[in-house]
């Protein structure tokens, strides 16, 4: 826990080249029906915000909508490193990838900040991203930005840290959710999403 704290100290001045809206907690912003941070009563009939990509992840292995296969639910989270909320709540992120996995739950983080002026991935920056998983105990997979998941997901997202969740289809499940949680308001939405999918309603 300490170690992280590091990485955010160095890192949190870089909370001011977004708006006021980013790194922050609580509110979601006005709800729009392609905004994944707003009610989606139509989701279920929608197509899946994540149903086709292909990406890497922070080792450079391609990663594609499969990693969905065989999870009724999946976490979403976006984040960046300099974002000090987001470093904030992943060792809680973690440990709740851990403790409800045998229920078929996983998260996937998305970080948002390791491209370069010219759009090429910045390994400077891939590296910083793994050593922060690597410290904070975010052990799930984490995937870099690709063509495919900017222009199904990322675009809608302008504050970090944003967190969705998705079926084995990648089909968006309830609302999206602006900001950081402590573990507890995160384990209560989790129990929340898995119960419904398990009674085949859509989670709010």
């Amino acid at each position: 826990m300490k170690r992280y704290k590091r990485i955010y100290a160095a890192l949190l001045a870089g909370c001011l080249l977004l708006s006021l809206a980013a790194c922050g907690g609580g509110e979601a912003p006005p709800e729009s029906p392609s905004s994944p941070a707003s009610q989606e009563e139509e989701a279920p009939e929608a197509a899946p915000i994540l149903g086709e990509f292909t990406a890497t992840d922070l080792a450079g292995n391609e990663v594609t909508q499969s990693v969905f296969e065989g999870h009724p639910v999946t976490m979403v989270n976006v984040w960046a490193t300099f974002c000090g909320p987001c470093l904030r709540e992943m060792p809680d992120l973690g440990a709740l990838h851990q403790e409800f996995s045998e229920q078929g739950f996983q998260i996937l983080g998305i970080v948002t900040d390791v491209q370069a002026p010219d759009g090429s991935i910045s390994q400077e920056q891939v590296d910083l991203a793994a050593q922060i998983a690597e410290e904070t105990g975010a052990s799930y997979l984490h995937l870099l930005p690709s063509e495919d998941l900017i222009a199904c997901l990322l675009w809608q997202v302008s504050s970090v840290p944003t967190t969705i969740f998705v079926d084995e289809t990648g089909a968006l499940i309830g609302k999206g959710y602006l900001g950081s949680r402590d573990a507890a308001a995160w384990r209560s939405i989790i129990e929340e999403k898995l119960e419904a999918v398990s009674a085949g309603e859509d989670a709010k």
